[in-house]
């Protein structure tokens, strides 16, 4: 007896379906179809490592359960490089050294994405409120803030050009 289940979604702007197993994470189901920027490490939904947007809300890969996606629209750190050129925020991240060993850094990247679709300015006091949820085993605080900033100028210098 085959003890999975269809689902049909959106994943990252295409039409999806996996079939998965009931007690699947969105973290497994995102493996399962070979995307590994969401990584569970805490297990427990502290650490922002596993972060995807459900319907363009964050949320805990590793604590939400993959059929709560059916039918709705999943975006993943892997959806923010457009035709192999990265996203402001990518490539800031970069310019900046925002990352030291890089497994928080799809969690980071994703949840400052996010930030900046919502507040195309923020302050420091706005980033660390937003970036609460996600923790950098590597102390990388100072260039994650300066690679919001960076890609936030980036952004918005080309909505104006």
């Amino acid at each position: 007896m085959d003890s999975s289940t269809l689902i049909r979604f959106t994943l990252n702007g295409q039409p999806a379906s996996a079939r998965i197993k009931s007690y699947f994470t969105v973290v497994d189901l995102l493996q399962s179809l070979h995307l590994y920027g969401a990584r569970e490490s805490c297990g427990q939904g502290l650490c922002g490592c596993c972060t995807v947007l459900l319907d363009g809300v964050a949320v805990s890969g590793c604590l939400t359960l993959a059929q709560l996606v059916g039918g709705r629209s999943l975006t993943t750190v892997e959806s923010l490089d457009q035709s192999g050129i990265l996203s402001p925020v990518q490539q800031a991240f970069i310019d900046e050294g925002a990352f030291q060993c890089g497994f928080c850094t799809p969690g980071f990247v994703l949840m400052v994405h996010q930030l900046l679709e919502r507040n195309a300015d923020p302050t420091d006091d706005e980033i660390r409120d937003h970036l609460a949820g996600n923790l950098c085993r590597c102390a990388a605080y100072p260039e994650i803030i300066r690679a919001t900033k960076s890609a936030a100028a980036r952004m918005r210098a080309a909505a104006t050009a």
